[in-house]
């Protein structure tokens, strides 16, 4: 299973294109950014998203991936994820108020005494996954996005593209009317959604390692 790291990937150098009102990057990659994070676990900043997790994580981050993840109404700040043993992890945290994924896929690598094994969650192949108030606590995202009417840098205090989607006052957000991102591969600790339709769901737990990427 992946682990929170003290590094953090470079960001991509690709110039932005403006395509029809979008703002576009090819192999976007997206962490938690060190500066709003350690501001906002220095700060001792709690969750303050409409449906943020308001629960203890697990120890252990899990996988998700997608062909296309489209999605309406995006916030991004800085926050912490905090385990039961009052442990925490800087992540962004994203909400997205409507959200519709293709071919879908999280996994979750478990050590068991009998050894390794793998939660598998497959949906969305022909009917796409649709999500509302769709809250993730992003460690890191990759794949080739797209944002329409994108602001960088806003208050995160000040951020209205999803409920409940504001953070701290002075902290660094940014929000995007809408937000698409093909071949998207994304590692977090928690997942809430106001409601989540899984077409096609397929579950199943397979002995080793099977995680999605």
């Amino acid at each position: 299973m992946p682990k929170a790291s003290d590094e953090v990937s470079e960001p991509p150098q690709d110039t932005p294109e403006q395509r029809q009102g979008g703002t576009q990057w090819r192999r976007f990659a997206l962490v938690a950014v060190p500066g709003f994070v350690a501001a906002a676990v220095l700060g001792g900043m709690t969750t303050q998203g409409l449906l943020a997790a308001s629960f203890a994580v697990s120890g252990d981050s899990f996988k998700m991936s997608a062909d296309r993840l489209s999605g309406n109404g995006f916030t991004q700040y800085g926050d912490a994820a905090t385990s039961v043993d009052g442990s925490s992890r800087p992540v962004g945290l994203s909400s997205v108020s409507t959200a519709e994924l293709t071919d879908l896929c999280m996994s979750s690598l478990w050590d068991l005494p009998i050894g390794q094994a793998t939660l598998v969650i497959k949906a969305g192949e022909s009917t796409p996954v649709e999500g509302r108030n769709l809250v993730l606590d992003i460690e890191q995202l990759q794949g080739d996005a797209e944002f329409g009417s994108i602001e960088i840098g806003r208050d995160a205090s000040t951020l209205d593209k999803a409920d409940g989607g504001q953070g701290p006052e002075g902290g660094f957000g940014l929000q995007a009317d809408s937000i698409t991102v093909s071949d998207m591969e994304l590692t977090t600790w928690a997942v809430t959604s106001g409601s989540l339709r899984l077409s096609g769901l397929s579950l199943a737990v397979k002995p080793g390692d099977h995680e999605c990427f």
